[in-house]
Parts: C-alpha cells; sequence; structure tokens
C-alpha cells in the first residue's frame, strides 16, 4: 500500500498578517518605516519551535531573513525596516528547534538533581549533526562546531560538558548554524507595496490657481500661486493641490452657482476639461504656459511643497478627443452624446469616456499616457476624481504600470461612496483613499470610525486622507457651528489622521451654503474669487500650531497608533498618540459641542508608563507652552469653545525629557 500524501509542513502556519485577500492584492507598507508580519505559529507536541518571516524587493532573488517571536497564544510576531520605495515580496517559515528543545529539557532535569549523562551525549550528536548535514553552517561555522564537539569529547567532568553545551556562544551557534527540522513555509509569498513618507504622512491644501490674483476680475496665472507659496507653507502644508488645470470648454458652460445661463465673462467649471486649445495634455492659456508651471514646479519645491494634480476623467463636449475618437465616448439614439448625470444632479458641461467596446484597449493607454504626460513634468501626486465610477480593472493596471516606471507616484482616491467600494479601489492600489470623517461628528461615530481604520484588516492596505472640507462639499457641521467648530474639524482632522486636507477658505471660516445644501454658495468652482487671507476670525494659527505639531512630534506621524481614553463626557473626545517607546505621548481633548463650554472627568494614562493610580507626571501643555504636574489618575478638564475648544498635551515620564 502506498503512503499517504501527507503535507510537509509539520508546522502550522496560518493567520498570517497582512495577508490581504490570500494574497490577491498587496499589503502597503513605508520606506524607512517598521513593516510588521504576524501569524499564528505552533506544531503537534510539546517540541519548542521557532519561526520567521523571509522578505524582498521583487525585482531580487535573495531573500532577507527577519526573526519572529512568540507573542503568547501561538501568535508569533517579526518586525523590519524596509527601506526602499519599492515592490516587496514576504512570506513565513517556521521549524521544529531540537536543539532550543533539548536545551530547555535539560535545564529542567538538572535543576531538579535528574541524571543528565544520556541527555548530554544527545545534546553532543545535535552538534555533530549539524557540523556534517546543516545546509545553513558556513565553512567557519562547520569547523566551530566540529571543534565544539572535539571539546566535549575530550572533557571528563559532566559539569564541563553541561557547561558547554548550554552556553551562550553554543545556542547561538546551533541558532545560526543548526539544521532546522521539519521545515515548513507558508503556502504563499504574499505582494507588500512600499511607499515613501508622503505616501503615509501628509497635509494638503487645496487652491484654484485661477483665485491667486486676489482679484475677482483677473484671472490668476501660475505667477500668482508662486506668489502665495510663502503662504501655504507658513500654514505647515506639504502638498498643494489643484483641481484641474486644462483648457476648459465653452459647450453648455456653467455659469455662478451652477446656473445653465453664463455671463461672457464666467469662466466654467475646471472640471469641464478641452477645448480648442487642447485636453488633458494642455493648460488653460490663461493659467500660463508649460515653462510657467515648470519654474511654479520648482519654487514649490524650494519652499518644501509637492503640486498635486486632478486627474478627471471626464471631458467637455468640446474635447479634441470627441472629434478624434468618437467610439470612446457613449451617443444617445438621437445622435446626442450623453453628459454625465449624478441624479438629480445634471453635467451637462461634462462627458465621460467608455472604458470597454471598441475604445478598449486604446483608451486605457491614453489615460494610462495622461499620467505619464505629467509625471515627466515634475508631477508625483495626483488626486483622482470619482474613480468609483471607473473600472477596478482599468485601475489596477493603470497604477501598476505608471508606479513599475515611477515608485514614488501617490494616486488620492476621491471616492465618497460605498464601503467595500472605497475599499477595493485602495486594494487596487490607490495609495490614499478620501474618507467618511467629513460626515463623523459625534463622539461614537469618530470612535467607531477610526478603531475600525486603525485596528482591522484595512489598516493593512488603507490610508484614509480626512478632508475637512472640499470645493464639493460644505458639512452641515461647518455651516452652523461658527468659528469654533472649524477650529474642532481642523484638530480632528490633523490630531486623528496621517494624511489630512483642507480647501482653502477654511482657514477664514467660510461656510456659506445653498440653503439646504451641503455646498458653497457663490462656488468657486464656477467664479473667480479674492479672498481677504488676513479676514478677522480667521483660524491661521491653530492650522500652524498643528502642522508644526504633525512635523515636530514622531508619534504624529504613524496612523495606526491612536489609542481612545475615558473622558466622561459625550461631547469630548479623548485620544492620544503614542510611539512605541512612549516616549513622546501625547494628548488631545476635543469639544464637539461649538456652541457650550463642556467639562469631563477624565483619566491620565499613568499605565501606559508601568506608573501607579497615585503617581505623579509632568507634563506639557503644547497649546500655551505651560509646564504642569498632574498628580493622579483621576483629573477634570473645561474646554470653552470660545476660548479653547481644544487642548494637547505631552506626557514627560522620563527624567530630562526634551519639549
Amino acid at each position: 500500500m502506498a503512503a499517504p500524501d501527507v503535507d510537509p509542513n509539520r508546522v502550522v502556519i496560518e493567520g498570517v498578517s497582512p495577508e490581504i485577500e490570500a494574497g490577491r492584492f498587496p499589503a502597503k507598507a513605508v520606506a524607512g518605516w517598521p513593516f510588521t508580519v504576524e501569524a499564528d505559529i505552533f506544531c503537534d507536541g510539546h517540541d519548542t519551535i521557532d519561526a520567521a518571516f523571509l522578505i524582498r524587493r521583487a525585482d531580487e532573488a535573495d531573500w532577507r531573513e527577519v526573526p519572529m517571536a512568540a507573542l503568547g497564544n501561538d501568535r508569533w510576531r517579526g518586525v523590519t525596516v524596509v527601506e526602499d520605495n519599492a515592490r516587496y515580496v514576504y512570506t513565513v517559515i517556521a521549524w521544529r528547534d531540537l536543539f532550543a528543545n533539548w536545551r530547555d529539557e535539560i535545564t529542567k532535569k538538572h535543576a531538579a538533581g535528574v541524571e543528565i549523562g544520556l541527555e548530554l551525549t544527545e545534546g553532543r550528536d545535535l552538534v555533530a549533526t549539524a557540523a556534517r548535514e546543516s545546509d545553513r553552517a558556513t565553512p567557519a561555522d562547520r569547523k566551530r562546531l566540529k571543534a565544539l564537539v572535539a571539546e566535549v569529547n575530550a572533557s571528563d567532568a559532566e559539569a564541563d560538558r553541561l557547561e558547554l553545551l548550554l552556553s551562550a556562544e553554543t545556542a547561538d551557534l546551533m541558532r545560526s548554524a543548526g539544521i532546522r527540522t521539519n521545515l515548513s513555509r507558508h503556502v504563499r509569498e504574499l505582494p507588500l507595496t512600499v511607499d515613501r513618507k508622503a505616501a503615509a504622512f501628509s497635509a494638503w491644501y487645496e487652491i484654484f490657481p485661477r483665485s491667486m490674483s486676489d482679484d475677482a476680475e483677473r484671472h490668476g496665472t501660475f505667477d500668482d500661486v508662486i506668489a502665495k507659496l510663502p503662504y501655504v507653507r507658513e500654514l505647515g502644508f506639504d502638498v498643494l493641490y489643484f483641481p484641474p488645470i486644462h483648457p476648459i470648454g465653452t459647450a453648455f458652460r456653467k455659469g455662478r452657482n451652477n446656473t445653465l445661463t453664463p455671463t461672457a465673462d464666467d469662466p466654467g467649471s475646471p472640471y469641464a476639461i478641452g477645448s480648442e486649445e487642447g485636453g488633458h495634455d494642455a493648460i488653460h492659456p490663461e493659467l500660463g504656459s508649460f515653462d510657467d508651471f515648470a519654474r511654479l514646479i520648482a519654487a514649490a519645491r524650494d519652499h518644501g511643497l509637492e503640486i498635486a494634480l486632478d486627474f478627471a476623467i471626464q471631458c467637455s463636449p468640446d474635447h479634441p478627443w470627441i472629434r478624434e475618437h468618437a467610439d470612446w465616448f457613449d451617443w444617445r439614439p438621437d445622435g446626442t452624446i450623453k453628459y454625465a448625470e449624478n441624479p438629480p444632479k445634471k453635467y451637462q458641461d461634462i462627458v465621460n469616456v467608455h472604458f470597454y467596446r471598441d475604445a478598449f484597449p486604446a483608451v486605457w493607454y491614453a489615460l494610462r499616457d495622461i499620467v505619464l504626460f505629467w509625471a515627466e513634468r515634475g508631477v508625483r501626486i495626483f488626486r483622482v476624481d470619482n474613480p468609483h465610477t471607473k473600472p477596478f480593472p482599468f485601475w489596477e493596471w493603470m497604477i501598476r504600470d505608471v508606479q513599475d516606471k515611477h515608485p514614488d507616484i501617490i494616486f488620492l482616491a476621491e471616492a465618497f461612496t460605498r464601503p467595500k467600494v472605497m475599499k477595493r479601489l485602495a486594494k487596487v492600489g490607490f495609495t490614499q483613499s478620501y474618507s467618511y470623517f467629513t460626515w463623523r461628528n459625534t463622539k461614537a461615530e469618530l470612535t467607531e470610525y477610526l478603531t475600525e481604520l486603525t485596528t482591522t484588516e484595512c489598516r493593512d492596505y488603507m490610508r484614509p486622507n480626512f478632508f475637512v472640507n472640499t470645493p464639493d462639499i460644505n458639512p452641515y457641521y461647518l455651516q452652523t457651528s461658527g468659528r469654533p467648530g472649524f477650529r474642532v474639524r481642523q484638530v480632528l482632522a490633523a490630531g486623528l489622521g496621517g494624511n489630512y486636507g483642507v480647501y482653502s477658505g477654511f482657514e477664514l471660516c467660510e461656510g456659506r451654503p445653498v440653503p439646504g445644501k451641503e455646498e458653497y454658495l457663490d462656488s468657486e468652482k464656477y467664479e473667480i474669487k479674492a479672498w481677504d487671507w488676513d479676514r478677522p476670525g480667521n483660524i491661521r494659527a491653530d492650522i500652524a500650531l498643528m502642522n508644526r505639531l504633525r512635523r515636530n512630534h514622531p508619534a504624529m506621524q504613524d496612523f495606526t497608533n491612536l489609542t481612545f481614553h475615558n473622558a466622561w463626557n459625550d461631547n469630548i473626545l479623548y485620544f492620544a498618540r503614542s510611539t512605541p517607546a512612549r516616549d513622546d505621548y501625547l494628548l488631545f481633548a476635543v469639544n464637539l459641542d461649538p456652541h457650550n463650554g463642556q467639562g469631563a472627568s477624565f483619566e491620565v494614562p499613568l499605565w501606559e508608563f508601568g506608573l501607579p493610580n497615585e503617581a505623579s507626571i509632568d507634563g506639557e501643555n503644547l497649546v500655551t507652552g505651560e509646564r504642569f504636574v498632574w498628580h493622579g489618575k483621576d483629573q477634570h478638564m473645561w474646554l470653552d469653545p470660545q476660548q479653547f475648544p481644544y487642548l494637547i498635551w505631552r506626557l514627560l515620564p522620563f527624567a530630562g525629557a526634551a519639549t
């Protein structure tokens, strides 16, 4: 009778994390940051096992081994730093460690006074077998192993043999050169996308370049934007994002407040892309030339800023593609082109391309080439408009192809849609994702949503970007909250998120709505604005403070290190951001009620530092700069929205802690 077909992986490896859709999609990490792998690893019996994970760049052959440590309940963890902005592959291995098991058993027997003469012979034999048969031993290792065997054999004293075999040097040698019995391997090699830091940690500021002249009667230029770069940098942002900068069509052009009756002076919506001057690979003439754009890219870089462009896959009826590639569009039975709709909203000035039928694959290549066109001109960040209305296979192919050429390119998915759709876009390759933060206002909503984002599987592939507002979204909370509400939402977005964004005008507390709608009255999408950047009541100081704290404090740079703590008032959100070593520990308390003062008893997390409940701890108020001492775990706070709707403290539990 033939032997049964037995799984060679005697050591069980399961529950690997991160592992996205059984390896169908890559997990995400950041170059220069720790990358953690966990797995459930166990074996039959009571033998000692050991484990590691293997990792390599996808374009290289050699694996690097990272040791894993047991956490308890058969869960293991290993941590390494991935250095390169590139694609990686990783997997998990585990084995029975017979020598480590022998060391454990003989130590217990010797301590109990049990005879160990035979056990010493077994230990020596394990070393001798490693010297002869281990495929991991180098020539130098084999020489050391053989010398150890000879020394054990030459020793007459049992105590000496025991000391030789139990020495730390012997343990290290057998760990690195010994035989891995029943070496088992996870069934899959898993993909990993390692992005640059700005993928996980960035602060965005959105402007309409045409409004940067400070004169509603004059169309702004790239030179006007260059003049505003110091303002943006002083606020502390690092990404300056533009809506589409391409020529704007005239057919069905929208007038002010989205009317269908524009005047001759109305500039139209920049999302109606394309005219006789060109399409997605052209610049709106009134903004400037490609030389002007190149100067802007260089000037932004000099100010520590990156320019992000909008990639909107839609066309004005005047777009050159409609004449050149009619088969890329949908046509109605009466011969008219079908314009975009999101009932009851109508976008008569926009038509959408088709991705299949006769348009495939030409339109896919054309759209990819648009991204590559702007990448060649120095753009490395793209905000993608409504990606959930385009095919997932297109995004998976396009993003992979572009990043194979330019690994540092970042794609932000502007998709306010169903949760599973948003997560799928992140899985297929989008570097960042818009989120529901804009509509999470209560303590329960924020706690539940942030807990999901930071503790469930999506933390391994989805990086949210917390925009406080957008040209399309004037949240009801901001319409009714006054200045305190703008300060609240700013500190929440910047304090809770790794990535967050602000649409200009927010710092001026601009919130005039179209009655009954989450839309701005006199929207900048349809007219040129002239902002008074020094308008009384602005919150520029709050924005600059939060961006400064984000830059200066390592605790602020890992989105997943968020912890919510107890504050006994449903109007006060109380949370911490901390480094793993607790050497940078920040506490945030935010009054979510913009109209009324709120107080709460709260707990100082002394337990995080191994301190008893009655201990004292030094702290610093990062809003005022004052130093203080808290005595005991239980404290009380009061937050007046007209004064400080939020407080930020840094705990200083270590002697000589720096500010």
